[in-house]
């Protein structure tokens, strides 16, 4: 439980953060001019995020926990894709809805904010 803290509690506020940095309300454009080697940098920097929580938190228990590990993976997987298909990913994000990213955007944010918290809680 406390190696899931501690990564929680830079995951949970370092996404938090970067949700709400790159919501459409808060910028609307910014996704307006993306280019394929910048999609590819921040897919290696997801994917070596990524490994590192898997690597130290790879725990399959049926508690909050178990966010650090899926959020680990999804941060692995999506790097490796907007590393070797950082065009479809930008053709795709280019054609999303903005309802859609926002509806996303927002559970992903409300996932982050429970990290957060489970984190910085007390017992």
């Amino acid at each position: 439980m406390l190696n899931s803290k501690h990564i929680a509690a830079i995951l949970g506020p370092t996404l938090s953060a970067m949700l709400v940095a790159e919501f459409p309300l808060v910028q609307p454009h910014l996704y307006d001019l993306q280019i394929p080697s910048v999609i590819y940098l921040s897919g290696v920097l997801m994917f070596i995020g990524g490994l590192v929580i898997v690597r130290a938190h790879n725990s399959w228990v049926r508690d909050w926990t178990v966010l650090v590990t899926l959020s680990g993976w999804f941060l692995l997987i999506l790097g490796l894709f907007r590393m070797f298909a950082a065009s479809t990913y930008q053709r795709g994000a280019a054609s999303a809805s903005t309802t859609l990213f926002m509806i996303l955007e927002g559970a992903l944010l409300g996932m982050a904010l429970y990290m957060t918290f489970k984190a910085y809680a007390s017992r």
